[in-house]
């Protein structure tokens, strides 16, 4: 049996958005993890980014041999201020990468980053109750079902559910946000 190459977790430069464009252009065109049906261009992925960093969230990325594999980010999971201590986790893996531990590599780190800069609640929005992938991932790593949104996506010539999961970040929900 092979070793599986070693995954490398760096935060992302902006050196990595060609690479970033060409993953999530994948998933948009592809798949139903992203509800976007044009694939956004490198000047869009990298004015995403930045806003995404100028408001002090992780953006990362995960690479083997020094070649991007997979990228995660996470953001507001909503924008009012009661919603301030729950961010949403995005993490988006290379088609020919997949099930190779990448997400595993990625999302602890990222979970470990907002738990850091005080966050308490991470929520996912999978696309698709058939992302087995994206599920298995998160409830690896304490995400619990939260809800199913029927129908609230439509893709190519299909209604898409979103799955909602959860788990708290450091303290959680146990003491007062501060």
């Amino acid at each position: 049996m092979t070793a599986s190459p070693a995954v490398r977790v760096r935060p992302s430069h902006d050196g990595d958005v060609a690479a970033i464009t060409a993953i999530y252009a994948h998933h948009v065109l592809n798949g139903t993890a992203s509800f976007e049906e044009v694939a956004p261009d490198a000047a869009e992925i990298a004015r995403r980014r930045a806003g995404m960093l100028a408001q002090g969230f992780p953006y990362l990325v995960a690479e083997i041999g020094g070649e991007v594999v997979g990228y995660a980010y996470a953001g507001l999971y909503r924008t009012r201020s009661a919603y301030r201590f729950t961010a949403e986790d995005s993490i988006y893996i290379h088609p020919d990468r997949a099930r190779q531990g990448i997400g595993r590599a990625l999302l602890p780190e990222l979970l470990d980053r907002c738990t850091a800069l005080g966050y308490r609640q991470m929520v996912a929005v999978i696309g698709g109750t058939d992302n087995l992938g994206s599920i298995g991932l998160h409830a690896a790593f304490g995400f619990t079902h939260a809800g199913r949104l029927p129908a609230v996506g439509f893709k190519f010539g299909r209604w898409i559910d979103s799955v909602l999961m959860q788990r708290p970040l450091g303290d959680g929900d146990g003491t007062p946000a501060a």
